[in-house]
């Protein structure tokens, strides 16, 4: 049983406006970051590795050469929680 508890439909909704670059999808969120080139995609995945470690929460990712696509589930919890929009606007910070 998770810690964490699913977002109903209405913090769903919010997260339009909170998070404008994400896509929220059926269980989760997901963004691609594009990044000058290789170097640069892949030390923002270094940052994003040592912030999912620090929250043992940890994302679906795939890297191709300058691009990150990211995705955010809490899977015990059979969805989207607020542990993932957090680490969302930990990404988002760390890539600025």
């Amino acid at each position: 049983m998770s810690k964490h508890v699913l977002l109903d439909e209405a913090r769903r909704a919010d997260l339009a406006a909170a998070l404008p670059d994400w896509l929220v999808v059926a269980d989760g969120l997901e963004r691609t970051f594009e990044f000058r080139n290789f170097n640069e995609a892949f030390g923002f995945m270094t940052r994003v590795a040592l912030a999912a470690e620090r929250h043992d929460h940890h994302p679906e990712w795939r890297n191709v050469w300058r691009t990150v696509h990211v995705r955010w589930s809490t899977h015990d919890a059979g969805g989207l929680t607020e542990l993932d929009v957090a680490m969302a606007r930990r990404c988002d910070q760390l890539a600025a």
